[in-house]
């Protein structure tokens, strides 16, 4: 946990570049408003709050009223703080995996419940991003187009063959990896080898009996509608902070912007896509090469992008670590077996 609140002043190093090289002063940031910030954090917070509710609809569906929803909307918005300190958003269904182990839900069915909340949450923005890069590819912006499509359909075609296949195959370590465990940890790494083979086959055999049963296409169908919103809250949040400014832009362009911004911050390359997020909104509005340093001042308003960035990242990681503390890390006392 330590590195994790060292690598977030880490990622105010592409915000600070950017304010330099298009002098963007503190008052420029404040002059978008109060509302505005407030605004664009409500659309935000409703985002992570939907995704809870997922969540906790998912494993209500699955577990029974095993625990409060509430508390399991909490962990899992807590889990995103996770997601914002790594490169390429991932980890939240750890955290997701970890509290449902200690409520003591066996692994394979803990595992089941968090996939299906990701894959939901993948496929809903891979296909919001798709039609922005489409959107893109269409307005004559090739590179931007590219980087957005490339990014979106490998994640989301990765996410969903792994899904559907596991219903119908039964993944194991891959033998490579197999035998570097082996080699090198040797009577350890073979046990590690075990247990994982052993985890992968129970959630694959889960995977069987779940996904052709219609009360889990109803919760499929039920979640994708879910992360479908939540991904709309987080596009509009950019039309709400530019409302502060002279840059104007509707909702569908304000969601599409965002999205696009989103596949290019999925690039492994940055901490919770900094810099990434805040050029890739740029070059999306603009046409524009995402990673061109050189774009020119005044093609779009950069308070905007810096307090759009303020808002949606780092508001909600303070929000994130209070709630992961308080609640997914927390000692708690264990439930039946599930």
């Amino acid at each position: 946990m330590n590195w994790r609140l060292v690598a977030i002043p880490i990622t105010l190093i592409p915000i600070l570049l950017i304010a330099i090289q298009f002098d963007i002063q503190i008052d420029d940031v404040l002059a978008i408003g109060l509302l505005p910030f407030i605004g664009a954090i409500v659309a935000m917070m409703i985002k992570l709050g939907l995704q809870g509710i997922k969540f906790a609809y998912i494993a209500r569906k699955y577990l029974g009223n095993f625990d409060s929803f509430f508390k399991l909307i909490g962990v899992r918005v807590g889990s995103e703080f996770i997601k914002f300190t790594t490169p390429m958003f991932i980890g939240a269904e750890f955290v997701v995996i970890y509290y449902l182990h200690k409520k003591d839900v066996k692994p394979a069915k803990s595992a089941w419940i968090a996939i299906m909340d990701i894959v939901t949450e993948v496929l809903a923005a891979g296909l919001l991003s798709i039609m922005a890069g489409i959107i893109a590819l269409l307005s004559g912006a090739y590179l931007v187009a590219a980087v957005i499509l490339a990014t979106s359909i490998v994640i989301t075609f990765l996410w969903m063959v792994m899904f559907f296949l596991s219903s119908k195959h039964t993944f194991q370590v891959p033998k490579a990896l197999e035998n570097l465990a082996k080699r090198f940890g040797k009577e350890k790494g073979a046990n590690a080898v075990d247990k994982t083979n052993t985890w992968m086959e129970e959630v694959c055999t889960m995977s069987r009996e779940n996904l052709k049963t219609t009360e889990s296409k109803k919760i499929f169908t039920a979640s994708f509608l879910f992360s479908l919103a939540s991904w709309c809250f987080y596009g509009i949040s950019f039309m709400m902070i530019a409302m502060g400014t002279e840059f104007t832009i509707n909702a569908f362009d304000s969601i599409m912007a965002v999205m696009g911004a989103n596949a290019i911050g999925n690039l492994p390359i940055t901490i919770g896509g900094s810099g990434l997020a805040e050029f890739g909104i740029v070059a999306y509005i603009n046409n524009l090469d995402p990673f061109a340093f050189e774009i020119s001042e005044g093609v779009v308003a950069w308070d905007a992008v810096i307090g759009w960035r303020i808002a949606t990242y780092y508001v909600p990681i303070a929000i994130t670590w209070l709630l992961l503390v308080k609640l997914a890390l927390n000692k708690i006392p264990k439930s039946q077996p599930s």
